[in-house]
C-alpha cells in the first residue's frame, strides 16, 4: 500500500533506433550498415537512423539530401508504420505483465511506475534488466532504460548508457547527477533555450541551481518555475495510462515542389482521406482543422479554422483545408502539405494520481 512517504520508482524504457532496428531485424542484409528510414537522396526527411548512420551525423528530421551528403553509403528504406505498431504492441504487452501504470510516449518509449508491481520485486533496477532481457529474447530488439524517483530524471537517465544499457539514479544521487549535466541534456530544454542559458552563463545543472526563482522567471517567463524545480529533482507528474490524444494528422512530402493551388487541391483530397481513416480508427472527431504548409525553402506556415461541430468526414475536412489553402497567397513553391485536427471530443478515461513523495535515501539498496 502506497503512503504519502512512499518513494516512487519510475522506469523509462526507450527502444534503440526503433524504426531502423526493426528494418535491420526484418532484413538481415541491412544489419551493420548505415540505414535511414524515410526520405531519399533526392527528397524527403529522415524519420530515423541506425547507429551506424548516426556515427556520420545522420539523425531524424534532417533532409535526405543532407543525410546522403554526410554518409555517401547511406541506405534509404521506406517506413512501415503498421509493422512498427505491431512490434510496439508486443513490447507494451510485456510492460503490462509488470504494472498497469504504463504511459506510452510514442511507439518506442514509455514510462512504467513499478513502485508496486505485479512481480512483487522491490528493485526497480532488476525489473528494468528483466524487461529489457525479455524484449530482446521475445521481440529481437534492444532497449535502454532509466530508473529513478520521477519521470524527468528517469527520462534523462535512459539516454545515459545507450544503446542497450541502463542507468539507475538513486534517491541520494539525484542532486549530484543533475548538477553535473549540461543543461542541453535536460529533457524539455531545446536548442534555442539552451543557447539562451549559455548566453546567461548557465552551462550545467549547478549553474542553473544557483539562479534564484525570480531571476529564472524574469528571463524564461512561466518556464522559470519549471526549471527551478527540475534542477532540484522536483517533478511530481504521475505515470498516467490512457493519455488523451490531443490531435490527429496526416501529411505528404511531394516528389517535386508544387506551386499551383490546383495541384495542391488534389493532394489535399488524399491527405483528408487518410486523416478520416485515422480518426475513425481512433473513434474520435474534432472541431479545429489546421493546414500545414512547408515551402521549398523549408519555412513552415500553419493556418487553422474551428468548426461549430465535430467532424470526421473527409469531404468536409478537404473543403475546410481548401479554404485555408486559399486564405492567402503561397509564399513559395510547396514541398509538403499536412492536415491535422484538434479540439477533439475524446475524454481522458483514466486519471491515476499517486501520492507525492519527497526524496529519501532509505530505499537505496532496493532501488
Amino acid at each position: 500500500m502506497l503512503t504519502p512517504n512512499t518513494l516512487r520508482k519510475i522506469i523509462h524504457i526507450d527502444m534503440d533506433a526503433f524504426y531502423a532496428s526493426v528494418e535491420q531485424m526484418d532484413q538481415p542484409h541491412l544489419r551493420g550498415k548505415p540505414l535511414a528510414v524515410g526520405g531519399s537522396e533526392i527528397r524527403g526527411v529522415v524519420s530515423a537512423a541506425s547507429y551506424e548512420a548516426r556515427k556520420f551525423g545522420v539523425r531524424s528530421a534532417i533532409s535526405g539530401i543532407q543525410a546522403k551528403r554526410l554518409c555517401p553509403d547511406l541506405i534509404f528504406v521506406p517506413p512501415r508504420f503498421d509493422r512498427y505498431k505491431e512490434i510496439s504492441k508486443q513490447i507494451r504487452n510485456i510492460f503490462f505483465e509488470y504494472t498497469d501504470l504504463v504511459e506510452p510516449l510514442s511507439l518506442d518509449e514509455a514510462y512504467l511506475d513499478v513502485t508496486e508491481n505485479k512481480k512483487g520485486n522491490p528493485s526497480a533496477t532488476l525489473l528494468a534488466q528483466e524487461i529489457r532481457q525479455r524484449i530482446f529474447e521475445e521481440v529481437g530488439l534492444t532497449a535502454s532504460a532509466g530508473i529513478s524517483i520521477n519521470k524527468f530524471v528517469a527520462k534523462i537517465a535512459s539516454d545515459y548508457n545507450k544503446p542497450n544499457g541502463q542507468k539507475t539514479v538513486h534517491p541520494d544521487e539525484v542532486a549530484s547527477f543533475l548538477e553535473k549535466l549540461d543543461v542541453k541534456k535536460f529533457y524539455g530544454i531545446g536548442k534555442v533555450t539552451a543557447e539562451k542559458m549559455y548566453q546567461l552563463g548557465i552551462f550545467t545543472g549547478i549553474d542553473l541551481k544557483q539562479k534564484p526563482l525570480d531571476y529564472l522567471e524574469k528571463h524564461f517567463g512561466n518556464s522559470g518555475l519549471h526549471y527551478f524545480q527540475i534542477v532540484r529533482g522536483i517533478h511530481e507528474s504521475a505515470v498516467k495510462p490512457n493519455r488523451k490524444i490531443k490531435s490527429v494528422g496526416a501529411e505528404r512530402t511531394f516528389n517535386e515542389n508544387l506551386s499551383s493551388e490546383i495541384y495542391l487541391e488534389e493532394r489535399l483530397l488524399n491527405i483528408a482521406a487518410e486523416l478520416e481513416k485515422r480518426l475513425k480508427k481512433s473513434k474520435i472527431a474534432g472541431k479545429t482543422i489546421t493546414l500545414k504548409i512547408k515551402y521549398s525553402d523549408f519555412t513552415l506556415q500553419t493556418r487553422s479554422k474551428t468548426m461549430p461541430y465535430f467532424i470526421t468526414d473527409k469531404a468536409i475536412i478537404a473543403d475546410v483545408a481548401k479554404d485555408l489553402l486559399y486564405q492567402e497567397r503561397l509564399r513559395n513553391s510547396v514541398r509538403l502539405l499536412g492536415i491535422s485536427i484538434h479540439n477533439l471530443n475524446n475524454e481522458e478515461t483514466s486519471k491515476i494520481e499517486l501520492p507525492q513523495k519527497s526524496v529519501s535515501v532509505q530505499l537505496r539498496l532496493q532501488f
